[in-house]
């Protein structure tokens, strides 16, 4: 089992996924130098980091979160169930 994410999502500022394809599963993101966090439709957060589920997979995850386009399919197909952390937001 996972654990939860000790990350106070107050402190980051999460951009809205622009979701281009018009069917998105995320609805915002946020990134840093090692990781990305990204809040899906549901309000759940999850955390991406270099060690899980790698640095190649954060650093494809943080372009197609800029470009608005894609990052719900490449999380599906890529990394599912593999993520750092997870959180429900209220």
């Amino acid at each position: 089992m996972k654990e939860p994410l000790t990350f106070n999502i107050q402190s980051s500022t999460m951009k809205r996924y622009a979701g281009l394809s018009g069917d998105a599963g995320v609805y915002a993101f946020s990134s840093g130098k090692d990781y990305i966090l990204v809040q899906f439709a549901d309000r759940s957060l999850y955390r991406y980091d270099y060690k899980t589920p790698g640095k190649v997979h954060v650093e494809n995850m943080k372009k197609l979160a800029e470009k608005g386009r894609g990052l719900t399919t490449y999380i599906n197909k890529y990394v599912r169930e593999n993520y750092a952390g997870k959180e429900n937001v209220k």
